[in-house]
Parts: structure tokens; sequence; C-alpha cells
């Protein structure tokens, strides 16, 4: 008799370094479903207090459990030495996410090494990792810069995660420790909100080949993130999402675009389609969107909406500069961060009233046969 077939997605999580494993801490912590999570470091301390399903302690006769002294050479070092445990690990993933805190010494010499044996087992490789905070210095700052580009090359996609623009969204008050738990938050909501789209069933489902369309040899992508309550919440999640602090880029002109929206059941069809095309317009004409949502009534009146967007002309976004970040936008008046160009449409919905419609729920939907569902949501 032949063995069962596994038709769920294997999507495995790999933390490298102490920033690495630090987030897929913070991913346990909050129960992300559906996915493996692998810690890999060379300080045995450090490991010995993560949850991950498996933990690989490398380097041990190089550094002797001690860390890697924020030496990427090291790091690199560490990870070859185990290159038979890391490959073991790996096996029989289909997605691998190889998240890590660039800067340091095992994070960034081992992630582009993680990554270059995940993508060789034939797994779509995603990197997320953040850029140091800049008071960190510019010797950690330089050596962030030599192992992005070191992973970039390694990985289908890579989204880069700016922690100074944490601060842009911050209070003056915050703590150095709360910052870095910002960093670990941001660095889950990346996994999250494509993991998500996968491992979560929804009225509006996708499947591992739709987001394997998007992200494949797709280079450097970016992340948004935006929540809203109360009238328009969808609209204002969205604008929040693709003009979040968080990007060192505008999406304008990207070619793929991932779309997660997630809210209560009281979620209306026509305050989705608004925001859709709200990031429709903010993208490349001819983009191609993945969009899929997920009912959580533990949202309560909550919509959050996650924006990767990836397959850029030329392979890289256009940079825009560090803006601050106004609170103002939780009442629907969202800054631009990245010019007028994508954010017109925004600015325009500004202007002109956006009408209150009565929502028209998911279940409403499905129990009326007469409705119409727009092409971008089919």
């Amino acid at each position: 008799m032949a063995s069962p077939q596994n038709y769920l997605a294997v999507i495995k999580v790999v933390g490298i370094g102490g920033g690495g494993v630090n987030a897929i801490n913070r991913m346990i912590d909050v129960g992300l479903k559906g996915v493996e999570f692998i810690a890999i470091n060379t300080d045995a301390q450090h490991l010995l207090m993560s949850d991950a399903d498996v933990k690989l302690d490398i380097g041990r006769k190089s550094t002797r459990g001690l860390g890697a002294g924020a030496s990427p050479e090291r790091g690199r070092e560490a990870v070859l030495d185990h290159v038979d445990d890391i490959e073991e690990a790996l096996r029989g993933a289909d997605m691998v996410f190889v998240t890590a805190g660039e800067g340091g010494g095992t994070g960034t010499g081992g992630a582009p090494v993680v990554a270059k044996i995940a993508r060789e087992l034939g797994a779509l490789t995603i990197g997320v990792v953040t850029r140091p905070f800049s008071f960190e210095g510019k010797i950690r700052s330089r050596q962030a810069d030599e192992g992005i580009d070191a992973l970039r090359a390694e990985v289908d996609t890579l989204i880069v995660i700016p922690n100074d623009r944490l601060l842009a969204i911050s209070d003056r008050s915050i703590t150095a420790v709360e910052a870095f738990k910002s960093a670990d938050q941001v660095l889950l909501s990346g996994v999250q909100g494509i993991t998500e789209i996968i491992t979560q069933p929804g009225l509006i489902n996708l499947d591992f080949a739709d987001v394997k369309s998007i992200m494949t040899d797709a280079g450097s992508a970016l992340m948004g993130i935006g929540s809203a309550r109360g009238e328009n919440r969808a609209v204002r999640a969205a604008e929040m999402a693709i003009s979040s602090p968080l990007l060192e880029a505008s999406i304008d002109g990207a070619m793929g675009v991932l779309l997660s929206v997630a809210g209560g059941s009281d979620l209306g069809l026509f305050e989705i389609h608004e925001a859709c095309e709200l990031v429709q317009s903010a993208a490349h004409p001819e983009a191609k969107i993945i969009f899929g949502t997920t009912i959580d009534d533990a949202l309560g009146d909550e919509v959050r909406i996650t924006v990767i967007a990836a397959g850029f002309d030329g392979g890289a976004p256009k940079t825009v500069p560090v803006a601050s970040f106004d609170a103002s936008t939780l009442n629907g008046k969202a800054d631009p961060i990245a010019g007028n160009d994508p954010l017109q449409v925004a600015l325009e919905m500004e202007e002109k009233e956006i009408p209150t419609r009565p929502r028209v729920t998911f279940e409403q939907m499905i129990s009326e046969d007469e409705i119409d569902v727009p092409d971008f949501m089919k």
C-alpha cells in the first residue's frame, strides 16, 4: 500500500543568532500555528531558553558554545561545521523562513549559508531580517549591510526591517528592552502575515502555490502593517500599511503583492473591496495581487492588514527617507512617506469624504447567490 500523501505545505522558520532566536521565541509565545521552529546559535546558554522544535548548538569546537563574538566570519564557519545537521533539520520543507538580526556574528555570517542549504533542498526561501539601530554603531551597521547583501543572493525573497524606523512609531519614553521587543514583534508580523495566508482557513483561501508564484526569485520585498477600528477601518488600515514608517521604500512599481486581511466575522465585503483597491492603486498597474482573508473574532472591531510587495523593476524598490509617524493615522489621516505618487489615491480619498456603506458580511454574501464576486477576489 502506498504511503499517505501530505497535502499540507511544510513551513519551517529558522531563527539564527541571538536576534533570530529571540524572534522565533516571540512567535512561539504568541502561538503561531502550522510551522516548525528551528533555533540555531553559537551561544549554548541562550539556546537553552528557547522552546523551538529543533535546537542546533553550532560551533561547539570553534566557539565552545560561547557565541561568535560579533564576528560574521566566525558565525559563518560555525554554520559550515554543521551543514549536515542543518540539512537534516530543513529536509522536507516547502517553505523556509530565515530570520536574524543583522550586524552581529552568528546571524549575519550564518544566515546566507542556511538560506543556501534551504534553497538547494528545493524550498521557497524567504529572508526576514532586521537592520540594526543606528545607536549600535558603525561597525555593526557595516556588517549588517554586508550580511544583507550576502543573504539577498541566497534567498528567493528578502524582507529587511530597519530598526530605526521603529523609533518613528514609538514614544520617546520607550526603553531599549521595549525597542528590541518591538523589532521581534515586526519580524513576527512578517512571518505571520505570509504563513497565515497558507495555514489558516479563511473565507477567501489561498494555497502555497499562490504565495510561491509571487515570491519565487522576487528579490527585495517590502512589508507594511496597518490596523484600524471604527468607520472606514479597512481603508484606513490599508492606508497605514502602504504608508507604514517600517517601509524603507515605496511599493510603487511592485509587480507582485501579497495582501492579508484579518478581521472579525462582521468584516464587510465592500470595505475589503475598498482596501484592496487602495493597495492595488499603489502598486504597478499590471501587478499580480494575491489576496487572502482570515476571520478572527478575537480582533473585535479591529481590521489588520499586512502588505508584502515584491518583484520590482531593476530588482529593488525606490528608497524613501525616514519620516516621522503621526498618531493621527489612527483617525484616518495618514501622512505619506514615499512622496505623492503611491499614496495619491489615499490623499484623494481623504479629501473626498468616503461614503459609508452598510457592512455586508461574508456570511451574508455567501447566502446571496446573486452577488457577483469582483475579479480580484476570485
